[in-house]
């Protein structure tokens, strides 16, 4: 059933016949809207990628004279739900008056010592958030996402990673009736638009901070003035069991934001993984390379704990005033009901707080979102594009 706004809606559907399924979930979005579609996003989780296509090519033939952006998943989210690992698709279609919407398709051109990105279109003075969808399989997507203030300058861009049910080769990207088997595709949003990211990262921090007093690559190997891992065994030691067993499930590491800042707490680190140690250098290895100088700390995350980075940094955006239309969510699919035992639990997070609004998106291989006004890629994140009057 489609969520009613005036100007957001989303749209549901489950069902082998993938055809059938999206010419569903696309009615149902277009019937919540009080004015025509300018822009209607898709995804799509099937188990073949010739009947994905299919329905991506139908999905797009019922919004002409709309800007339509949609890629393949290994589940979808919408009427406030989510499914994971079954045939189905989910819509959301927004009427966006005097905005301005600009799709593109980007891809990558080896040259003799570096790859090329093209196809993005140029900054306007009043472009407002890209929307990116890329095939993690074949799109340079970490390098050119934290690369790029280079090229956008500081234009937030949020989506996600799309993946499909059989793997590499499988996923599909769809853009204003095209589509594309490899690279990465979006949209440009400006003009006259309200919109803001909500990136929750669902982490906590454990132990001290720490500067890094001495680094090589994604190793680090001081921490203030010591062996990094003779400080990361310290830490663990103090931890009650349970935080022992987080750890032991997956150790995160928070990398500061702001270096001026008095305290840093959760919500103030960017987090990687760590992954892995190396004895004999007495190292822990990283999934990014940091710099001497750099502040951390080391992070476990949990169901409890994501539960409540994503209703506090929710409440603290209604709290900000203003009333929120619709909304696009993009979740990590080693979130859900692989995390939280349900796979509801973002799409019903949003609807909780920010109320019986316009919203859909899929489960993402990875999740893009600004941290501190930087564009990076994430993983078991909730990143949220919020549009508000």
């Amino acid at each position: 059933m489609a969520v009613l706004t005036s100007r957001f809606a989303d749209g549901l559907a489950v069902g082998t016949d993938l055809v059938e399924t999206a010419e569903a979930a696309i009615r149902q979005a277009l019937a919540g809207l009080s004015g025509r579609p300018d822009l209607v996003c898709f995804f799509i989780c099937g188990d073949d990628a010739d009947d994905v296509t299919r329905a991506g090519q139908r999905a797009m033939s019922l919004v002409s004279g709309a800007h339509v952006i949609g890629c393949s998943a290994t589940g979808v989210i919408g009427d406030a739900q989510g499914v994971e690992l079954k045939p189905s698709v989910s819509a959301w279609a927004a009427s966006l008056g005097d905005a301005e919407v600009t799709t593109f398709a980007l891809e990558t051109l080896r040259t003799e010592d570096r790859f090329v990105v093209i196809g993005l279109p140029e900054r306007g003075p009043e472009d407002r958030v890209a929307v990116l969808l890329a095939d993690p399989y074949t799109f340079p997507t970490d390098a050119f996402v934290e690369h790029s203030g280079e090229v956008l300058g500081n234009l937030p861009i949020i989506g996600g990673l799309a993946n499909a049910l059989a793997g590499r080769d499988s996923v599909r990207l769809f853009a204003d009736g095209e589509t594309y088997t490899e690279g990465a595709i979006g949209v440009i949003l400006g003009g006259s638009l309200n919109v803001s990211t909500v990136v929750s990262q669902g982490c906590r921090p454990i132990g001290p901070t720490m500067v890094v007093t001495r680094s090589e690559d994604n190793l680090l190997l001081e921490l203030a003035g010591q062996p990094a891992l003779a400080r990361l065994e310290d830490i663990v030691s103090g931890l009650g069991e349970a935080d022992r067993e987080l750890v032991a499930s997956g150790l995160q590491i928070g990398l500061a934001m702001d270096e001026y800042a008095e305290r840093h707490e959760r919500g103030d680190f960017l987090i990687r993984g760590v992954l892995g140690i190396d004895p004999e250098r007495e190292a822990v290895a990283i999934g990014d390379v940091v710099e001497i100088g750099r502040t951390v700390r080391f992070q476990v995350r949990d169901a409890e704990t994501a539960d409540e980075d994503l209703y506090e940094l929710l409440d603290d955006y209604v709290n900000q005033g203003g009333r929120v239309d619709g909304a696009l969510l993009f979740s990590c699919n080693g979130r859900g009901s692989a995390m939280f035992g349900s796979a509801d639990h973002d799409a019903l997070a949003v609807r909780d707080t920010l109320g019986p609004i316009g919203v859909a998106g899929f489960f993402a291989a990875g999740e893009l979102g600004p941290v501190a006004g930087q564009n990076h890629v994430h993983g078991f994140t909730a990143s949220i594009l919020v549009f508000s009057s």
